[in-house]
């Protein structure tokens, strides 16, 4: 399943939308001061993606700054954050990745703690595909760190860290923005329902049928307007 389609942004753009997107993520609990969001900039080796610096709780446009694969600023004397090889590695490895997101969501996270697999018990889930698990418990701030996570990662839009967070990819911020929330919100209720049984699992052909009618560019738009209304 590819991307939906959203419509072509400008640099200004792509920085308004990735301010936008960490801000709601910081919000919603699913990035802290720590996470990091990227997107391509498009016919060009660089990535657009917030300062390691950056207040995640009150980023602006001017937080966010161009650097190129290597995590060399382009733009400007700030730096990116340490684990910039999470995002560079990923679109090496992946052209068709737009957009990139490191969150540190505390439900998926106890998941990776306790060795437990997050499994599709909503409809949302049915969107995330496969869901791979990266084992080591360490910060991916060397380029070979982020080759194996990118390896683990493969060609699926998911990968959860052990005791660490999680990252997604995607074919835009958009798109990388409703994923991870979707991710969160599963993660989240199929703890909850523990506390009660055994959650039901969604079968492959319902993931299949759901799938195709969730993953449509103006039910990804209607999450992404819901959580961005909250941020006036």
């Amino acid at each position: 399943m590819g991307p939906t389609m959203q419509p072509e942004q400008s640099t200004q753009q792509l920085k308004q939308s990735l301010a936008d997107a960490i801000l709601m993520m910081e919000r919603a609990g699913i990035i802290d001061f720590n996470g990091h969001f990227s997107a391509r900039l498009p016919g060009t080796e660089h990535m657009l993606i917030n300062s390691g610096k950056s207040v995640r709780s009150a980023l602006t446009t001017a937080d966010i700054i161009t650097i190129d694969m290597n995590g060399k600023p382009v733009d400007g004397p700030d730096v990116p954050p340490m684990e910039f090889h999470i995002h560079a590695e990923i679109y090496r490895h992946r052209p068709d990745v737009q957009s990139v997101v490191h969150t540190h969501p505390l439900y998926s996270t106890l998941f990776t703690m306790a060795g437990k697999p997050i499994l599709p018990v909503i409809m949302q889930a049915a969107v995330l595909g496969e869901i791979q698990y990266f084992e080591k418990t360490v910060s991916i701030n060397t380029k070979s760190l982020g080759e194996a996570l990118a390896a683990t990662l493969g060609k699926h839009r998911v990968c959860v860290l052990r005791s660490h967070g999680a990252v997604v990819a995607a074919g835009g911020v958009m798109d990388a923005f409703v994923l991870g929330c979707y991710l969160e919100e599963t993660a989240e209720r199929q703890f909850l329902s523990a506390q009660l049984g055994d959650a039901y699992v969604l079968s492959r052909e319902e993931i299949a049928v759901i799938s195709g009618n969730l993953w449509k560019p103006n039910l990804i738009k209607k999450v992404w307007d819901y959580h961005h209304a909250k941020l006036v």
